[in-house]
């Protein structure tokens, strides 16, 4: 008898409000990029003569996007992100070739990115604030690296992200390039814009 009194006025409430909880995370659905979207990578930065950038849409991307009963965003977990160094694009072949060399591409020949936190807040109706906190991988350094991403939930189900991030080349012991026989200077200041649709993976194209 005391044994179900004990039941009936702690555990019994506690399992109630787990089961009934409208904030209690229930599904964690696997994503990954859609291969027929528009996701692109785009990297901007500055020079002593002009401004430039590079694009890629060659890249891969998978991860966890975790919500709760109410179908609202809670987190993000497992989010993972490679890109060949290679399929960035600049449209000019010198740039491109320089840049390789820079990054040691040849030794290095991707760019990684993996998430160790990440909590989503609600901004509007399906709309979320993401803030992410991973590590960053380029021409074989590691650092922590913190950003922002704005995602919407499509009705579809489809997930569509953005946001941009400033980070220094240095910080990644690359010293900043030069071009035209050192007529141009890189600017060790990087912009990185990038644009990701996320798919369920069982359904992702």
């Amino acid at each position: 008898m005391k044994t179900i009194q004990i039941f009936q006025k702690k555990i019994r409430p506690f399992l109630l409000l787990l089961i009934f909880s409208p904030l209690a995370t229930v599904a964690q659905t696997a994503y990954q990029l859609m291969q027929s979207g528009g996701s692109s990578v785009k990297v901007t930065g500055t020079s002593n003569v002009h401004d430039w950038s590079m694009t890629s849409k060659q890249f891969e991307s998978t991860g966890t996007f975790n919500f709760n009963s109410l179908g609202e965003m809670t987190d993000v977990t497992a989010l993972k992100f490679t890109l060949a160094i290679k399929s960035l694009k600049s449209g000019k072949s010198g740039m491109d070739e320089r840049t390789y060399k820079t990054l040691n591409a040849t030794e290095f020949p991707k760019i990684s990115y993996r998430l160790n936190f990440a909590t989503a807040t609600m901004v509007q109706a399906n709309r979320y604030s993401i803030q992410t906190t991973g590590i960053l991988t380029i021409a074989g350094k590691t650092q922590s690296f913190s950003m922002k991403v704005m995602a919407l939930v499509n009705a579809d189900g489809s997930i569509s992200c953005h946001g941009s991030e400033n980070l220094m080349l240095t910080d990644y012991g690359i010293e900043p390039p030069s071009f035209m026989l050192g007529a141009m200077k890189v600017g060790n200041n990087l912009v990185i814009h990038f644009e990701f649709d996320y798919a369920k993976v069982s359904s992702a194209k």
